[in-house]
């Protein structure tokens, strides 16, 4: 059962009891949103998913009797196509239970990256494989052509029975449920409207998954119901409550982000959590910001803007316990933490329903309607407008390397940035634009396999933390267009973002009458689309477009990176040292004129005091003569 390690009791635990808030969720009560007309309408439309657990509106015997038959008919292969929401609860549990499975292989992709889909191309054998594509509106631009490129090559081996190896998880009545139908895929599975993508982990499109991959569903089950039962009462020992007040208090004292620490088994429930979190609520200004990707010597003095959410997982390896637990001894104690633990999949069940109903409860305490996502479709619409008209002019082109000509980098900027004329004077405006209470996005669509691509971007993740001090985040594109896309274009404007694509080696060319003639220009156009949206939203924002995707030109970019924050260090260094010299000169010169004056008040005042001596002197001088004039008389 849910357990967690409080350090005290919120204030905002006693309001939501009094509100009561937990129950009123669980009755689906959507008034509890009544600050806005707009919440409490896109409330009563979205929150199907409040009781998933008790009730769930998918037949649970026909989903665990499909897999069944997927695996007996040798398939034992599970492609998982999706984005966003659809995709994050899965990968959540078929990651966390790799370790214990062997029942099938589960990948997904929701990399528009060439390079991602090259590899899961060549490590799926078509006839061992099933399809999921998974899509509640059943149009996201991203599944869609990932569809187009993976049927087109499953086709080459299975001709017409392609379509037994395809399965649909989508709302019904969406074009994918149409198109499935009318094709003869091998299941469809239909979602509820009334639960959204990112509160969808219980529903379809988290079970199916979950089944294939040979979770004890009655037990997973079980689980979720026992936290559904504690996270509905009003009570100050609510899990969600407790969450969800810590999270709150902790923002109105301006600790409006937190760190994810976990080993690394229990990672990808971060991916989960910082969909939930950021694109839930950031919004109208507002936001907390989850940082899952933290190094935690950067926590060995408090910065006074996070907390912490702490996560012990089942890990086998005492080298690896040992790891973790002497990363957390260097944090500083002043930083608010939570600490929960989970050891088996069947308990991630518990936190899943824990984190969205506590999220819902932080939607009501801020006054934001946790249930849409406006910026998400904004950006979606300037997209398919750049695939429409084209490409936007960059600002700029240059050879980015001096030893060796690499290509050229296309640079485009957001207008607080014009005038910048080459690439180290726009990274040297951008990141030292950070402030305190500021954090970093790199935005990055890229591939992060292969040899040393990952590396050279975290190289530039980790050069930022630790020059500025700030909370610096690796975003994954396009996957983060449909989470932290949310709260980076519509939360407080205290973010700079660093957006990076590149030009394929071998794109991959998508069917004719596709939204897109390729994933690589779909890539860019996701890339130009994303500054696009950032630049209305008046945020610090550069998009470098790079003439490659290879591990040495990434290496390249993070070496000017570091070369620009040197710069950025060392003026400010000078900077600093020539106002303590100036200081210095001032406190002299002081000196020098307090002397003076000091001086010159002695001076004076013993000018002052000659004078008195001469007047005493000269009025004693009148009285002795009177008095010898008075004596002759």
């Amino acid at each position: 059962m849910l357990s967690v390690d409080v350090e005290k009791l919120y204030p905002a635990a006693k309001t939501l009891v009094k509100a009561r808030a937990a129950s009123r969720i669980h009755a689906k009560d959507a008034t509890l949103y009544d600050f806005s007309p707009e919440a409490q309408a896109c409330a009563s439309d979205y929150m199907g998913w409040v009781d998933l657990a008790t009730s769930p509106l998918c037949d649970m015997d026909a989903i665990q009797a499909f897999a069944d038959e997927v695996v007996e008919a040798g398939l034992d292969t599970i492609l998982l196509i999706g984005q966003g929401g659809s995709t994050q609860a899965p990968m959540t549990i078929t990651k966390y239970n790799k370790h214990d499975s062997t029942r099938v292989k589960f990948r997904t992709l929701d990399s528009d990256s060439p390079v991602r889909v090259r590899e899961m191309l060549t490590i799926c054998d078509p006839h061992r494989t099933l399809v999921i594509i998974s899509s509640k509106s059943g149009g996201t631009i991203e599944p869609r052509m990932l569809l187009e490129a993976v049927r087109a090559s499953f086709e080459k081996e299975l001709g017409e029975h392609v379509v037994k190896h395809l399965v649909a998880i989508t709302d019904p009545g969406s074009d994918l449920d149409r198109q499935a139908r009318k094709e003869g895929w091998r299941a469809v599975f239909s979602g509820e409207p009334t639960v959204g993508g990112r509160f969808s982990a219980l529903s379809v499109f988290g079970l199916v998954p979950a089944a294939l991959t040979g979770i004890d569903m009655e037990a997973f089950m079980a689980h979720a119901r026992e936290a559904e039962e504690a996270c509905s009462e009003d009570a100050i020992d609510n899990p969600a409550i407790n969450l969800a007040a810590f999270l709150y208090d902790n923002y109105l004292k301006g600790r409006n982000k937190f760190s994810f620490l976990t080993p690394k088994r229990g990672r990808v429930l971060g991916l989960w959590i910082e969909q939930l979190v950021a694109e839930s609520l950031g919004k109208n200004g507002e936001g907390i910001l989850p940082n899952i990707e933290i190094d935690s010597l950067l926590l060995t003095e408090d910065p006074g803007d996070r907390s912490i959410i702490m996560y012990q997982t089942q890990t086998d390896l005492w080298d690896e316990r040992r790891n973790f637990e002497m990363s957390l001894a260097y944090i500083d104690p002043a930083i608010p933490r939570l600490n929960y633990r989970i050891d088996t999949v069947e308990e991630l069940a518990e936190h899943f329903v824990m984190w969205e109903y506590a999220i819902a409860m932080c939607g009501y305490l801020m006054q934001v309607c946790p249930f849409d996502q406006p910026d998400v479709a904004s950006a979606k619409a300037e997209v398919l407008d750049i695939l429409k008209n084209g490409q936007p002019e960059p600002d700029f082109t240059e050879v980015f390397t001096d030893e060796v000509d690499m290509g050229r980098v296309e640079v485009s900027f957001a207008p607080m940035f014009e005038g910048c004329e080459d690439l180290h004077e726009t990274l040297y405006a951008l990141l030292s634009s950070i402030q305190p209470g500021d954090f970093f996005a790199l935005n990055a669509f890229l591939p992060f396999t292969g040899e040393g691509r990952r590396e050279a971007i975290e190289q530039i993740r980790h050069g930022v933390a630790e020059s500025f001090g700030c909370v610096s985040c690796l975003e994954v594109g396009p996957r983060y267009l449909h989470s932290t896309g949310q709260l980076q274009k519509g939360g407080p404007n205290m973010g700079v973002f660093l957006i990076l694509s590149a030009d394929e080696l071998k794109d991959i060319p998508l069917p004719e009458g596709a939204s897109a003639s390729s994933l690589g220009e779909l890539a860019k156009a996701q890339a130009a689309g994303d500054l696009v949206t950032l630049v209305k939203r008046g945020r610090r924002c550069v998009h470098l477009h790079l003439p490659d995707n290879s591990g040495v030109t990434l290496r390249q970019l993070a070496q000017v990176v570091d070369d620009v924050i040197a710069d950025i260090l060392t003026d400010r260094a000078l900077a600093e040292a020539a106002a303590m010299a100036e200081d210095e000169e001032l406190a002299e010169a002081t000196v020098v004129v307090e002397a003076a004056e000091a001086s010159e008040t002695a001076v004076e005042a013993e000018f002052a005091e000659a004078s008195q001596d001469a007047d005493a002197e000269a009025v004693a001088a009148e009285v002795a003569a009177a008095e010898g004039e008075a004596s002759e008389a």
